[in-house]
């Protein structure tokens, strides 16, 4: 049985790790399934994706098994899945595709970001905020209610509503990682010694 004390390697392949593999392994079948139009298939897969993504960070917090390999593969396989399901969506039409683009623009902005960070050999030490993590928690919301009822013409209030807040929680938190990040760079570069 695990205890909170056990300690694991670094790189360690454990139960947090799985399932994040399992979660990246979830998203081409979600992706084939939304184009066969089985949504409620795809529901079941984008649900289940979403409880092991919960499932996994408790059990490496409260397990001891953070490892570096899942602070790397954790993020990779959220954006895997949640962009998987808003360009595909976006494609099918179910989705207004600004929706959609809005939520692509800010993740490619941010991989930029961590791009430049590289360029200049800064470390970059990112803890997501309040207002990322309910930035996540809306992006994945509109997907599954969607999923619920793809017909554009059902619950359109609540569509309308959902597609909103999370445009401008995504343009906010995106704003807040720019702002966040020009600051760090700033500091970063300001602190090194003169040649």
């Amino acid at each position: 049985m695990l205890t909170p004390d056990q300690k694991i390697p670094h790189f360690s392949i454990n139960i947090p790790n799985t399932l994040t593999i399992l979660r990246i392994l979830l998203s081409p079948a979600f992706v084939i399934i939304l184009f066969r139009h089985q949504y409620l298939y795809a529901l079941l897969i984008f649900a289940a994706a979403g409880v092991s993504d919960g499932l996994d960070g408790f059990i490496a917090k409260h397990y001891n098994q953070r490892t570096i390999l899942g602070a790397f593969l954790d993020p990779i396989a959220d954006k895997v899945l949640i962009l998987s399901a808003y360009i595909c969506l976006a494609s099918l039409q179910i989705v207004p595709i600004w929706i959609a683009v809005i939520v692509i623009s800010r993740d490619v902005i941010i991989g930029i970001g961590v791009a430049i960070f590289g360029i200049f050999n800064v470390r970059l030490q990112v803890n997501p905020s309040l207002i990322s993590k309910f930035t996540t928690c809306l992006q994945i919301a509109t997907v599954i209610l969607v999923l619920i009822d793809p017909d554009p013409r059902a619950m359109v209030i609540a569509k309308a509503v959902l597609y909103w807040a999370t445009a401008g929680f995504t343009v906010a938190s995106g704003l807040h990682y720019i702002y966040a990040g020009v600051n760090m760079l700033q500091d970063a570069l300001g602190h090194e010694d003169p040649d």
